[in-house]
């Protein structure tokens, strides 16, 4: 009972954080500043170790530094924490400073002072490492590294009152966050103090930083901002939805992280999925979390109805098939044209020809073609019937307004524009085609009759090239 308690704090705790700091790291997704997150906790470093040894400090009587019982406990917590978000915020305002007042550019100032913090940082734990205080140095290491398992119900109140202050100020300035995000310039055109906008989503993505360093430590707290916001972003286009969604993945994330790292999953199912022949118990839950949040951005990653590279994979083989077919049909068209009103069989090796498909290629599109009722199968190839013939019409008479337009108006020789058209002629729309029909009716190269296919202009290069008098050809 006491370790469910444990357990159920440690997730109230780590689900709080993740909502939290996906909301607040979306900001800094859209802005092209996921580095940022990065920034913030590398420059965290310093400040905790700066903080660990102002507290551990003594005079030289009795040794520079000698362990202390008043660094210890809560105070040891708070000043550890002032400690990193200070020189978080010192900084994001070089990077903010040097991007303003010079021709640095944003990623390679971020290089720079994430480099710089994330160094002294390094230096100021190995001389702490070396310091005889070894029973303190304890304490650096769970910020470094995180443990969210030791967190406490004082730690878990922390977290909500941090959480509810950063949720009421992005709702108090989510008009103005939203236009910052989007349109700085248009911001800064309204007279908008930008300035202290971008140093106020800064502040409170380093709040949420430095308080999440207990719980997954410097190096993985920048996972926990970017991976809920860039995961949201396959998801949905609109900002209210991608904090919801960003939101509710981080917080998915803490729970899985903690569910997992506690051993529950395997006390719920009888056996561990994740074991793979060894015990998963103990395993450290920041990277338990990061790594679930990782799981769940490849999901979004992979199959977002919209963004998603599933979804964009059948929509591009369904574009691919639908050309195709169009294809099919128009150079059946083209192949009987002569011959009409009579559907005359047509050669499968001929349509090969035409096209320059596979002969797989063929019998697939034709056995389509053949289900849908547009083509009939005979004993030496294929024929279009008369429903086929229809829609072949308008697949053609696209071709042909496409073919007509270009000649016309951007004046390319009539047997250059059939591969032009045949990339465009598939996603005309009807406002498009309208608007051709109206421009080449005018100009005299459709025939009076609304709907007819026009002649191939192939061979019509004499004629095109005579316009009718007192017609200018489309300038566009």
């Amino acid at each position: 009972m006491i370790a469910l308690s444990n357990t159920l704090l440690v997730m109230l705790g780590t689900s709080l954080l993740g909502a939290v700091a996906g909301i607040v790291g979306s900001f800094a997704v859209l802005r092209r500043r996921a580095l940022v997150g990065d920034l913030l906790a590398h420059a965290a470093l310093p400040g905790l170790c700066l903080a660990f040894l102002a507290l551990n400090y003594r005079p030289a009587s009795e040794g520079w530094f000698s362990p202390t019982t008043s660094g210890n406990g809560n105070w040891q917590f708070t000043a550890m924490l002032i400690g990193a978000f200070a020189t978080g915020i010192i900084g994001v305002a070089l990077v903010t400073l040097v991007c303003r007042y010079s021709r640095t550019k944003e990623d390679a100032a971020i290089g720079i002072v994430l480099s710089t913090f994330f160094g002294a940082g390094v230096v100021l734990s190995s001389l702490i490492q070396n310091l005889p205080t070894a029973s303190s140095k304890a304490g650096l290491q769970t910020y470094i590294y995180g443990q969210a398992a030791g967190m406490t119900r004082e730690d878990v109140w922390f977290i909500i009152i941090m959480a509810a202050a950063c949720l009421l100020l992005v709702m108090l300035l989510y008009k103005e966050f939203q236009v910052f995000s989007f349109d700085p310039g248009f911001a800064r055109a309204q007279g908008w103090p930008t300035l202290a906008l971008d140093m106020t989503m800064m502040g409170t993505l380093a709040l949420v930083t430095v308080v999440g360093l207990p719980t997954v430590g410097v190096v993985l707290m920048a996972a926990m901002l970017i991976i809920p916001g860039a995961a949201a972003r396959f998801w949905t286009d609109r900002l209210g939805r991608m904090l919801v969604i960003s939101g509710l993945i981080g917080a998915g994330a803490g729970i899985g992280g903690t569910l997992i790292s506690a051993g529950t999953i395997e006390s719920l199912l009888g056996f561990d999925p994740l074991a793979f022949g060894h015990n998963t118990r103990n395993l450290p839950t920041g990277p338990v979390i990061v790594l679930c949040g990782t799981t769940l951005f490849v999901i979004s990653l992979l199959f977002a109805p919209r963004r998603g590279a599933v979804a964009r994979m059948l929509r591009t083989l369904g574009v691919r098939r639908r050309i195709a077919r169009e294809n099919l049909l128009r150079s059946l068209y083209e192949l009987s044209e002569s011959r009409f009103p009579d559907l005359p069989e047509v050669p499968l090796k001929q349509l090969v020809d035409e096209r320059t498909w596979s002969a797989g290629t063929v019998r697939r599109l034709v056995a389509w073609g053949n289900t849908a009722g547009l083509i009939e199968r005979s004993a030496g190839g294929v024929r279009l019937t008369s429903a086929g013939r229809k829609r072949a019409e308008k697949q053609v008479r696209l071709h042909r307004l496409w073919e007509l337009f270009l000649i016309s108006g951007a004046d390319i020789a009539p047997d250059h524009v059939d591969r032009d058209a045949d990339s465009i002629e598939h996603f005309l729309t009807p406002e498009i085609t309208a608007a051709l029909e109206a421009q080449l009716g005018a100009q005299g190269y459709l025939p009076p009759a609304s709907g007819v296919v026009p002649d191939s202009p192939h061979g019509l290069a004499a004629t095109i090239t005579s316009r009718p008098t007192g017609q200018e050809p489309a300038s566009d």
